[in-house]
């Protein structure tokens, strides 16, 4: 599946995460921006794969900027984001 626009979810303030989706890439692009990278970049990367999986995309650009949301808040926003860029 392709995107068929950019689309957004989220917000920068504390325990949430800002995402961006767009159909600009013809691979895919994971881009992570967190503070706590370090220790749980792989885990936010698993789930965002997971998510992309479970929606069949296999190309495009997928921006977070994390502030240290929890894993169903990650899937959530992706979700929305997503689905607001042509994905059902």
């Amino acid at each position: 599946m392709e995107l068929k626009q950019a689309a957004t979810c989220g917000t920068h303030a504390s325990s949430d995460v800002y995402i961006e989706v767009y159909p600009d890439s013809e691979v895919l692009e994971i881009n992570i921006d967190s503070p706590v990278k370090a220790q749980f970049g792989e885990a936010i990367d698993q789930t965002v794969r997971e998510v992309l999986a479970d929606y069949g995309l296999t190309k495009g650009r997928v921006q977070l900027q994390d502030q240290g949301a929890l894993d169903c808040t990650i899937r959530a926003r992706l979700k929305t984001a997503l689905e607001r860029g042509g994905l059902r």
